[in-house]
């Protein structure tokens, strides 16, 4: 009778055992779904702001306004052509769709332009260490249009990525207060464009390819206008490096990947958060800025700033190890 209880018991750990691992297997999938999306935002951003740099300041392109033009016309072609294909599906154009989308639009096309400008005023390790700001309004942002909270190391670890930026920026040899001025700015329409972005996903009205497409179909016009007007339409036209087939193939490379980034994006604030999103690219940042201090050609070497760059690298590790294992304790708890 001992020996039937037994067997009873082991079998019944059998199938517990069981159970526990087919429940684990969803859990599993999504982290792994989770990994893959930022991974895949982290190597998009790092490829599009080298392409980016290339253009913009290898080749000397004049107009970055151009520049975004393309990587909206690209966004438009790819994702008409995939829902014409049956690949893809997000609904088709109604008078609601403006207001379902604001202010996304605005804040994509203002995002893009700015990226672009600071991209070419400022050299890459000075540009990725005040993109590390976009953190901190993230935070901000997730606050108040999300209702999100942040325990104390996390804020701490933000703020000292922080620090880091300002130590770093304040011995700025190649200091360029356009540059400054437009990282400021991307750095706000970040961090409320991944907010929005985020709330916009979980109200599932568009889906993320309807975000993506009317994101830029409803601001190419608008751009193309203020391109006319500025003249950055008619320098882009009359630049004289249209004949390099290099040049085309680095400036085609950028407007598909301008539309590979955001489709990244927009793929790793939905299984995650508009908040990893930006841990994310300060890891790919980690890489820019040393990459940019050998290669980059750009780099203006002092002590102070590399001081300042290692304590802001420092910050985005402690804080990147800090969101992932709060993320697994909440998991298993």
């Amino acid at each position: 009778m001992a020996d039937s209880r037994k067997r009873r018991h082991e079998s019944s750990d059998r199938i517990t055992s069981a159970a526990e691992t087919k429940r684990a297997t969803p859990g599993d999938s999504v982290a792994s779904l989770k990994l893959l999306a930022a991974a895949f935002y982290g190597v998009s951003s790092f490829l599009i702001v080298v392409v980016n740099k290339s253009v913009l300041s290898g080749y000397r392109f004049p107009s970055s306004t151009c520049l975004s033009i393309g990587q909206m016309l690209a966004t438009v072609v790819v994702l008409r052509i995939g829902k014409m294909l049956g690949v893809i599906l997000f609904p088709d154009m109604s008078l609601s769709i403006p207001q379902k989308m604001f202010p996304l639009p605005l804040l994509y096309v203002g995002n893009q332009i700015s990226g672009l400008f600071g991209t070419k005023r400022l050299n890459l390790p000075m540009f990725t260490v005040l993109r590390r700001f976009s953190i901190f309004l993230t935070m901000v942002f997730e606050g108040l249009l999300l209702k999100s909270t942040f325990s104390t190391s996390v804020k701490a670890s933000v703020v000292t990525m922080i620090l880091g930026a300002f130590i770093a920026a304040s011995s700025d040899l190649a200091f360029d207060v356009e540059g400054y001025i437009f990282i400021t700015l991307n750095n706000v329409l970040t961090a409320a464009s991944g907010a929005y972005v985020k709330q916009k996903l979980d109200s599932k009205d568009l889906g993320k390819f309807g975000i993506l497409y009317y994101n830029s179909l409803l601001m190419i016009f608008p751009t193309v206008v203020y391109a006319y007007y500025t003249g950055d339409l008619q320098r882009g036209l009359e630049y004289d490096g249209w004949s390099e087939q290099l040049f085309v193939v680095q400036f085609v490379l950028s407007c598909v990947m301008g539309f590979v980034l955001l489709y990244s994006i927009m793929l790793c604030t939905q299984y995650n958060s508009a908040l990893t999103t930006s841990v994310v690219g300060c890891i790919k940042n980690i890489m820019v800025t040393y990459i940019g201090m050998i290669f980059g050609g750009d780099y203006i070497f002092t002590w102070t700033n590399f001081l300042g760059l290692n304590i802001s690298i420092a910050g985005s590790l402690v804080y990147s190890y800090i969101t992932f294992t709060q993320a697994q304790t909440s998991k298993k708890s």
